[in-house]
């Protein structure tokens, strides 16, 4: 795979000539990891109480939220049962996510504010501590994800 078929650059709308062309492919190693780090994130092989199809609805709500559509769309085609999770307007409910749905969003949006109560609600709900650390490393790659695609974006001159 060309780094340029990377979820990465294809979201950022980086072609293959150019100077953002150049400077990514100066750092394509960068490319090819985030590439890995999405994978191991998104699609694990040991996933524990979150499957595919679940982590890709929580990455696409997490980018709706930020505002980044193209990247919620990227992230939803795999959501499956669970594409009405990504709307930020589900409280998950329906499916008993609704613990779920509101630690995610407030990690992503209101990171400061995570305190031992919420880490507490999770456990109460049955979650396994190596599966709280899986939503939480969902939820940094996302961060991670959104502010590199903003930033290359910008590079190429398009709106973030």
């Amino acid at each position: 795979m060309s780094i340029f078929d990377t979820s990465l650059l294809r979201l950022a709308g980086v072609g293959r000539d150019g100077p953002v062309a150049e400077a990514v492919t100066a750092r394509s190693k960068i490319i090819e990891m985030t590439q890995a780090a999405e994978d191991a994130v998104l699609r694990p092989k040991d996933f524990g109480a979150f499957g595919h199809d679940l982590r890709s609805a929580l990455a696409a709500r997490v980018a709706r939220l930020a505002g980044d559509e193209a990247l919620a769309a990227h992230h939803g085609a795999a959501a499956g049962q669970y594409a009405a999770l990504a709307d930020p307007a589900s409280d998950g409910a329906e499916q008993e996510l609704s613990v779920i749905l509101a630690f995610v969003d407030k990690a992503a949006n209101q990171t400061r504010d995570i305190a031992g109560a919420d880490i507490s609600g999770l456990q109460a709900a049955g979650f396994a501590d190596a599966d709280i650390v899986r939503l939480c490393e969902l939820v940094a790659f996302l961060a991670y994800q959104l502010r590199v695609i903003s930033g290359l974006r910008l590079m190429n001159g398009a709106a973030a």
